[in-house]
């Protein structure tokens, strides 16, 4: 991988921003929100921001950047699909009981429904999100779907997940902010900046900066798992073109830090010969 130090820099971030993210929802609902339970009140909400940050922020991220991992480039693409689609799934189950709690409070409570923008995206990207994943499993994970269907899908499914993925992170902070200017609407006012309104306003940039660090990670295309299909195509289709140019560089492979400058460097012949033939 091409600058696997960058890389391991970035992703270590990335996890200890996101488990401090974690941490953070979870002492806001326990200590500040009067903890959780499932009877209809305020304790049954809590589990909307809780799930929604460990589950529909926190694992679609991992998600979204599990082909990136290097050592995880060892087993068959196949296997990571469904590690993929099983990481967006827990994600999908999270948001879909989050959303059940709050409408459940809000029907015990008497409170209306649908009302905010928050609501509104928030429902939205839920059910984008079941979109998202039926179309990947049956694209992806169907063995009689074409090639040409996944070839064709793969730009829609990618910028469709990474705007999920920023709508998700842009609606939490809505909800976050919607919640605290209700708890805090008597002393202390959110606008007096209480403890509460700085924690979460805190727990709202750690967010910001765990999805800054997973869209860097997907878009870096140094860091793309190398397409084992894309290897073979070129194989059959330039022959002794691709053989000697690539070869030599696929015979150094191996594990440690030997394999991956090895991998890198199949990668940069690759793409020089894609660009020559193009």
């Amino acid at each position: 991988m091409d600058n696997y130090k960058e890389f391991l820099l970035i992703l270590s971030s990335a996890g200890i921003v996101g488990f401090i993210a974690i941490v953070f929802v979870i002492r806001w609902v326990l200590y500040y929100q009067g903890g959780l339970a499932w009877d209809g009140k305020l304790a049954e909400f809590n589990w909307h921001p809780l799930l929604n940050i460990c589950g529909f922020i926190f694992l679609q991220g991992l998600a979204i950047i599990v082909y990136r991992l290097p050592w995880s480039w060892k087993y068959s693409k196949l296997t990571m699909k469904f590690l993929h689609a099983t990481l967006n799934l827990l994600a999908f189950i999270s948001a879909v009981v989050a959303t059940v709690a709050v409408f459940d409070f809000h029907n015990d409570a008497g409170i209306p429904n649908m009302y905010s923008l928050h609501s509104w995206l928030g429902l939205t990207a839920v059910l984008l999100y079941a979109l998202q994943l039926v179309l990947g499993v049956g694209v992806y994970l169907m063995p009689f779907t074409p090639v040409s269907w996944r070839a064709a899908f793969m730009p829609i499914h990618t910028y469709g997940g990474l705007l999920l993925f920023g709508s998700v992170l842009a609606t939490a902070l809505m909800g976050i902010t919607e919640k605290l200017i209700f708890s805090l609407s008597t002393d202390p006012k959110y606008k007096d900046l209480p403890p509460q309104a700085i924690f979460v306003n805190t727990l709202g940039v750690l967010l910001v900066i765990f999805g800054a660090l997973i869209f860097w990670i997907a878009t870096r295309q140094s860091w793309k798992r190398p397409t084992e299909q894309f290897l073979h195509t070129l194989h059959s289709e330039r022959g002794s073109e691709v053989e000697s140019k690539v070869g030599p560089a696929l015979s150094q492979l191996s594990d440690g830090a030997e394999g991956e400058e090895a991998l890198g460097e199949v990668r940069r012949r690759i793409n020089k010969i894609d660009d020559q033939v193009n």
